[in-house]
């Protein structure tokens, strides 16, 4: 039977909001699967037009997948969250892209005619989790010099991106890292954040109940004076800090895709039209160079150029990392394109979530510019890794919807 590939689209994504990884953090009493579960609730409150019986599939991402972030969190979650028992689901790992990873891989079975509708996200909860937490590293790796011994520790691997590109210094870092803290002050302010959050009920440690409803690790009174003085904890006298990274942090996201013929039967309604993706590996020892060749990839897949591209959302694992993709691709530090509503470093990254909620403040940018027509999701990935999608704007006067199956292939 002869199979035409379709058009997959983005049309929705939430995120919980996220909290301080630590004992007196917003969500130290939170399970990490009922992160999930709420975010995946709220996607089915948010389009009744989707019967639950539709989501073929269920793909959650935790880079830590014990406790509870284990037992197959996308079919656990799914069960939890009321969806059918003919629902299956599946954990997934790429570590920081593992949501970006459920996106493409989900994204791949609908372009593919394996499914029609499913549900994709990620989860960290660090104060849970500890990053390395359980891990059990092949000596092989340090006795056969495979990798570096920097290459384990990212803090470590972001001072290397430092050494080797002097013009990343750290006044550069620390410029960027509180221009991150303005602009997503700012986003907050305009209501461009509370509209995906999803508010999570949780209980302290007195057992209170209260409701977690906005993003607990801004500091937006952040100055470059200020970040200056910050201790160098991955080595004296270095160039990363507390203020020019991103938190440790708990916090869930999921998203609703969908082959857009499909969405259009349903009711609901594109935000995006997947138009590539790729995924690349560096030296495991400046991983944060990873989105560079992913995205050099994922736009020769599309048939772009970088100058095609509108907006950026750049996960800021560190600000040196988004620093190093901007040199290279020619971009200035401040260039408005680039994460307008600011990043990880105001926001928190937790670790498998941060790629939906890249994709989420994508498209509500989207939606704000018309005039841009395409955008690009990309983070860097520990052990050496890169991640991009490339989304294209519904709004935009271009955009040709695929009307039936036969025309859904065309870009």
């Amino acid at each position: 039977m002869a199979r035409t590939t379709r058009n997959v689209v983005f049309t929705d994504g939430v995120r919980t909001p996220f909290g301080k990884a630590r004992p007196d953090g917003l969500f130290a009493g939170t399970r990490a699967d009922d992160l999930v579960v709420a975010c995946l609730r709220e996607l089915l409150r948010r389009n009744p037009s989707l019967p639950p019986e539709r989501v073929e599939e269920v793909a959650v991402a935790a880079a830590t997948q014990t406790g509870d972030q284990g037992l197959v969190l996308g079919r656990s979650a799914a069960l939890l969250a009321g969806l059918p028992v003919t629902t299956p689901g599946y954990a997934i790992d790429r570590w920081c892209a593992g949501a970006m990873t459920a996106v493409t891989t989900v994204s791949a079975s609908i372009g593919v005619g394996a499914l029609d509708v499913a549900l994709a996200g990620g989860v960290e909860h660090m104060g849970h989790h500890p990053l390395g937490a359980g891990m059990d590293p092949n000596p092989r790796f340090l006795t056969e010099r495979i990798v570096d011994p920097d290459a384990l520790d990212m803090g470590k691997t972001a001072e290397s991106l430092h050494d080797r590109f002097p013009a990343l210094t750290k006044e550069r870092a620390d410029a960027f890292a509180a221009a991150s803290q303005r602009k997503f002050a700012a986003a907050v302010a305009a209501g461009q954040v509370a509209a995906d959050l999803v508010p999570v009920a949780v209980r302290d440690a007195q057992g209170a109940w209260g409701l977690a409803s906005a993003d607990e690790l801004a500091r937006p009174q952040t100055t470059v004076e200020g970040l200056a003085s910050l201790r160098t904890p991955f080595r004296p006298h270095g160039r990363v800090t507390a203020g020019n990274a991103s938190p440790l942090t708990d916090g869930a996201t999921a998203c609703l895709l969908a082959a857009e013929d499909v969405a259009t039967e349903l009711g609901l309604a594109p935000r995006m039209r997947m138009v590539g993706f790729g995924f690349a590996g560096v030296e495991p020892e400046v991983m944060g160079l990873g989105p560079i060749p992913s995205t050099e990839k994922a736009l020769r897949h599309a048939g772009l150029g970088i100058g095609d591209i509108g907006l950026f959302e750049l996960n800021e694992a560190f600000a040196v990392q988004v620093l190093s993709f901007l040199d290279h691709f020619g971009i200035a530090d401040d260039d408005p394109r680039v994460n307008p509503y600011g990043g990880a470093i105001a926001i928190g990254h937790p670790l498998a979530a941060s790629g939906v909620r890249l994709m989420t403040q994508l498209a509500r940018q989207f939606s704000e510019q018309p005039e841009v027509r395409y955008g690009v999701t990309a983070m860097c990935v520990g052990l050496g890794q890169g991640g991009t999608v490339v989304w294209e704007n519904p709004h935009h006067a271009d955009f040709v919807p695929a009307t039936d199956p036969a025309t859904a292939g065309a870009r």
